[in-house]
């Protein structure tokens, strides 16, 4: 009986993948509002009944994608930060730090929306009419801030940030939002510390979205390298020295 189950559940996890897989390539033909149950049953040769075991509804079914997406981009990023970290510690780029450790992990998220721009938009693009997140999205969705969150973090306790330039004071009508961030994030920083994350965080997934959407086209053409601009101003923003 204990083969048994472990063959259904190697059929089932084989079936979840192959309808997750068609989803994907409906989000580049259909859009996600567009993505349909009934529409991967027909290429599947199954019953549109059948797939509801799996996914009982379209919502369900991007929720998977979502918390797939979110875990690509966290293992992304979290791979990009741990490289960079044995290669500060075998001497292959002793000069990172923390901004190099930055560098790479913004680096990080372009490849991927650069790889995967339909599953990108999924997850930061426009919202998808009449869908709501559920809280199960929420652990994938932070991965990627939490290895940003410890950089900040490990560069203010090793006393190495220095913010470029002056800029005014966490307003205290914001105190209590930055308290909910340090409470949910691995950010033992000041507020005016938070403030300055969350900026840099925001402009560079719009960074990425200028660029995957279309909004430089015709006017930045040497993209790799403005990106890299940009990513080290953001960095300095926060106070990660190069």
């Amino acid at each position: 009986m204990s083969t048994g189950r472990t063959a259904r559940e190697r059929v089932r996890a084989e079936l979840v993948r192959e309808i997750t897989e068609i989803a994907r390539r409906q989000l580049a033909t259909e859009g996600a509002a567009g993505l349909s149950l009934r529409a991967v049953a027909r290429e599947m040769g199954m019953v549109s009944s059948a797939i509801y075991r799996y996914f009982p509804s379209r919502d369900d079914l991007l929720t998977a994608l979502i918390i797939d997406g979110y875990n690509a981009v966290g293992e992304a990023v979290e791979r990009a930060d741990a490289k960079t970290l044995a290669d500060a510690k075998t001497g292959a780029d002793a000069e990172a730090g923390y901004a190099g450790r930055w560098l790479a992990v913004c680096r990080a998220v372009r490849e991927w929306a650069l790889a995967h721009p339909h599953e990108y938009a999924l997850l930061y693009g426009s919202p998808v009419p009449g869908y709501k997140a559920p809280e199960d999205t929420i652990a994938a969705a932070v991965r990627d801030t939490l290895v940003m969150s410890r950089i900040v973090s490990e560069a203010h306790a090793a006393g190495a940030l220095d913010p470029a330039g002056p800029c005014p004071p966490a307003p205290p009508a914001i105190a209590e939002d930055m308290a909910r961030a340090r409470a949910m994030l691995p950010l033992d920083v000041p507020d005016d510390v938070i403030a300055r994350a969350f900026t840099a965080w925001a402009a560079l997934y719009g960074t990425v979205s200028f660029e995957l959407f279309g909004q430089y086209n015709n006017v930045i053409e040497e993209r790799a390298a403005y990106f890299d601009h940009t990513a080290a101003l953001l960095g300095r923003l926060i106070g990660l020295q190069p």
